[in-house]
């Protein structure tokens, strides 16, 4: 049996996803620059320092191991961030998956899972499926669906297997407090807003005039935990089913900015103070999953997604390195 590689492995979500591979007895490779990512969080796996962009770092990592099955999160993926560093953004996600793909082909690797976003349906204000029509508004989604459709390509001439899995909001932590949102340059809801209590400094809230109820971006919050389960699911039915798929992340329930502010509050018992900024560019107002394909077809549900599970694994991790 082959190994698995995980590309961008020392992440938030990549270091989750190895922990539940490690646990089900797989043999993982971890290859990550640490753009973002930290070495301590490698401990699940065979890490191999390198970056997708070089492509003697993947190509050497292909060939001296086994490699069957890839699971590919390692990308730039800050939606602010990605409109003002166009470039950046194409030769990190593009040009890197192309590389990678690259050596799926030339290694004979049977399966990928491709880390993909709600990001590339755009501003839908419903319940999104898997077949709407993608239509990013920022660059990070544009990334992302430039990849979704290089996949699909490759993957019928070189005959591969894949699933896409289309992330919405990941939050919370490990719930031993060993895994966490651990970033310099913090962007994620929950975590800002516990350092805004630390720092004793308004949450930052953008947009007051959204096409939503209370006029704040609404949004689907999914565990981590959930979202590394839904890999594991994802790499049985490759290797079952020998089929490709493509699937939704997410919960169908949306949250508003708000509407977290205050169960946030309501949960760690603190007072939380917030100021509203203009709405930034490529923010959609509304992004909320259908995910009934994920539930039907790999019998996936989430069992830690719940808003109070959420933040108070988060506020715990938080606690625990601050």
């Amino acid at each position: 049996m082959g190994k698995i590689l995980v590309t961008g492995g020392a992440g938030y979500i990549g270091s989750q996803i190895c922990k539940l591979l490690r646990k089900h007895k797989n043999e993982i490779i971890i290859f990550d620059n640490l753009s973002t990512g930290k070495k301590k969080y490698t401990k699940y796996g065979k890490f191999i320092y390198g970056d997708l962009r070089n492509k003697k770092d993947i190509y050497k990592t292909f060939k001296k191991n086994k490699i069957s099955s890839v699971i590919h999160l390692a990308a730039s993926c800050l939606v602010g961030e990605s409109q003002k560093k166009i470039d950046e953004y194409y030769e990190n996600n593009v040009v890197g998956t192309i590389n990678l793909l690259d050596c799926i082909i030339k290694f004979k690797a049977k399966n990928l899972i491709f880390s993909s976003t709600c990001s590339v349906y755009g501003n839908k204000n419903k319940r999104i499926k898997e077949d709407e029509i993608l239509k990013p508004i920022n660059v990070y989604g544009e990334t992302k669906k430039i990849c979704e459709e290089m996949i699909q390509t490759y993957a019928v001439k070189y005959k591969f297997n894949y699933i896409i899995l289309r992330y919405f909001n990941a939050a919370g932590a490990d719930l031993d407090i060993s895994l966490g949102e651990d970033r310099k340059n913090e962007t994620h809801l929950i975590p800002l807003i516990f350092r805004s209590i630390k720092n004793k400094k308004p949450v930052k809230i953008y947009g007051r005039n959204c096409n939503t109820i209370d006029k704040t971006c609404v949004r689907d919050f999914i565990h981590v935990l959930d979202i590394a389960e839904a890999h594991i699911k994802s790499l049985s039915y490759l290797k079952l089913k020998k089929k490709s798929n493509i699937f939704n992340l997410g919960t169908g329930k949306g949250l508003s900015v708000l509407n977290i502010l205050k169960m946030t509050s309501k949960v760690i018992n603190k007072k939380i103070e917030y100021k509203y900024f203009d709405k930034r560019k490529g923010d959609p107002d509304y992004l909320v999953a259908n995910a009934r394909k994920i539930e039907k077809v790999l019998n996936f549900k989430n069992k830690y997604s719940k808003p109070k599970i959420i933040i108070e694994s988060a506020w715990d991790w938080f606690n625990s390195i601050n």
